[in-house]
């Protein structure tokens, strides 16, 4: 008993210097885990298991080298955050034009993101980047429409081409969320929310919507002005008076930077089915 005795003393007094069990200590038995030998053309070998002739097909990616070729080329630093470029759907005046002159488009409202989507044949897609549409010079030799239209970006020979007409052109910013309203307005009036109020441009926007030769929503109304004339003696016709035509009430009609809709201010609820407009008691 004695014996017994110590021995039970002994193992208790080892497993009190011993450290206590984690997963930090836990081992494998020895010898508990063989490795296998690498088989010949197995896991993509030298030769990617073609062996050694190398004309028979190799698998795609790979032009006989034992890296795929897109892994072989150095890195561009040019694409550095590409996919988070805000991108524009292109629109050319030729295109335009024809969806005047097919009563797509009516010239005596104003033009903006809603009035392109409801013509069905264009789209946005604000969960890919795109944020609006631009107008480009194609056709600018036969665009003949007096239009206010109002679009997301814009060239110089494209805002001339509409000038010349006596058409006013304006650039301006759309956050997703806008966008998701304006590409479908009927959708989002069923959905029975307040309108949202327009996000102003982020940072590295600011600049081109305030500069007045890109006919920017926030730059001043009298720099406007004076860019225009500066226009139109650079290409060389006559700027016609806006204040002198018929439909001077329709040129001029913009929206708030924080509106969305011509005509319904931000918090408005649209109701189609009674066809009603409920207004919000507080301004939003």
């Amino acid at each position: 008993m004695a014996s017994l005795k110590h021995t039970s003393e002994k193992a208790l007094q080892m497993l009190r210097s011993l450290p206590r069990l984690s997963l930090a200590n836990i081992r494998d038995n020895p010898h508990s885990r063989i490795k296998t030998k690498r088989g010949r053309g197995q896991h993509r070998g030298d030769f990617h298991g073609n062996g050694q002739k190398r004309w028979t097909v190799l698998r795609l990616g790979y032009d006989c080298s034992n890296s795929p070729f897109y892994l072989r080329f150095k890195y561009e630093p040019y694409y550095q955050g590409h996919h988070l470029r805000r991108q524009y759907p292109p629109i050319t005046l030729k295109t335009l034009q024809m969806l005047i002159d097919s009563n797509r488009l009516d010239t005596s409202r104003p033009i903006d993101v809603a009035s392109l989507c409801t013509t069905g044949l264009f789209q946005i897609f604000p969960d890919e980047k795109q944020f609006g549409f631009q107008l480009i010079d194609e056709g600018a030799e036969c665009f003949k429409a007096k239009i206010n239209i109002e679009v997301q970006h814009a060239s110089e020979l494209v805002i001339a081409a509409i000038e010349k007409n006596g058409g006013v052109i304006r650039t301006a910013y759309y956050d997703q969320k806008a966008l998701h309203a304006l590409r479908d307005p009927k959708k989002f009036f069923e959905r029975g929310l307040p309108i949202p109020r327009r996000m102003i441009p982020p940072q590295d926007a600011v600049e081109y919507y305030s500069n007045p030769k890109n006919r920017g929503y926030l730059a001043d109304p009298e720099a406007i002005s004076h860019e225009r004339l500066v226009l139109a003696q650079k290409y060389g016709y006559k700027l016609p008076k806006i204040e002198d035509d018929p439909q001077y009430n329709m040129l001029i009609e913009t929206k708030d930077p924080r509106q969305i809709f011509y005509g319904l201010e931000p918090g408005i609820v649209v109701n189609l089915k009674d066809k009603c407009i409920i207004k919000p008691k507080v301004d939003v």
